[in-house]
């Protein structure tokens, strides 16, 4: 049983999705640093400052300032400004992976290109084909 879970570990396939993962959640640690850090506060210049993450609704009995507020009295709260927070990063996350798959893409596409140009062997032309079917024909 140890030899087989081995040899299932050992397959490339399990060996590239656990590489895989551990880009991806690197990757999804700078993409969210490049939302937070970099995009909101561009956003938050844009629109003014506003913040949804903070905007509730109070369920139950009292008066509360702040969403933290609320959480922390135990108030049950719908916190509606959250899911539309998290939205917007999905939607701009989203938006900043596709355009690095783009580019990705292209120099991708690029670098194969100039693989095939340089791994495609120069035949010869078709007036090169004429001339030897002339020449041997004359013979």
């Amino acid at each position: 049983m140890l030899k087989e879970f081995r040899d299932f570990i050992a397959r490339g396939n399990v060996v590239d999705m656990a590489v895989g993962i551990i880009i991806g959640a690197a990757f999804t640690a700078i993409v969210n640093s490049l939302v937070s850090d970099l995009i909101n506060p561009i956003i938050g210049v844009i629109t003014g400052g506003l913040d949804f993450s903070n905007l509730f609704i109070n369920l139950g009995h009292g008066d509360y300032a702040s969403l933290s507020a609320a959480k922390d009295a135990g108030a049950p709260v719908f916190a509606y400004g959250k899911f539309i927070t998290a939205v917007i990063n999905f939607l701009i996350i989203a938006f900043v992976v596709f355009m690095l798959v783009k580019a990705v893409n292209k120099v991708k596409d690029a670098a194969l290109k100039k693989e095939e140009a340089l791994a495609a062997p120069a035949g010869p032309t078709e007036l090169d084909v004429l001339l030897e079917i002339r020449d041997s024909l004359k013979k």
